[in-house]
């Protein structure tokens, strides 16, 4: 099993980064809801330490105070630029360090967290609205550069 010892301070700040980009990647894609889109963010990190055990790596990353990029972006796609990068960074430090079965799980966290996210507010009367949805697409690319 793969700790968070595996990791430098820095690669380790990294991987904590790539869930929360992804679930603000999807508040900002769509108007309305950033509050309720927020505590779906803190509800998915919630629910994955409920299912503590399954993954020693994943059980510290749920267990830490999930870190966000605290840069000062001009746009949700200056937001988006950087947060998909973060996720490619993060993603391929896993999977260089961790299991392939760790990684997955890893992906299937942040994916999660970004569905939960998108579902937390409609918008024009859908669950996922299409920006959310398009949004989320890009994630699961991002989250694949390490299958690459």
């Amino acid at each position: 099993m793969t700790t968070k010892a595996a990791f430098s301070p820095e690669e380790w700040k990294a991987v904590l980064e790539g869930p929360p980009a992804a679930g603000m990647i999807v508040i900002t894609a769509a108007r309305g809801g950033m509050f309720r889109e927020t505590i779906a963010m803190s509800k998915a990190y919630a629910e994955a330490r409920a299912e503590h055990g399954d993954s020693e790596l994943l059980d510290e990353i749920v267990a830490a105070k999930p870190q966000t990029d605290h840069t000062r972006y001009h746009s949700a796609e200056e937001l988006r630029e950087h947060g998909l990068k973060h996720l490619r960074d993060a993603v391929t430090l896993v999977d260089s360090k961790a299991t392939t079965q760790e990684r997955d799980d890893y992906r299937r966290f942040v994916l999660t967290l970004a569905g939960k996210v998108a579902a937390a507010h409609k918008e024009a009367g859908q669950s996922v609205s299409p920006a959310e949805a398009e949004a989320i697409q890009q994630i699961t690319a991002a989250l694949d550069t390490a299958n690459s």
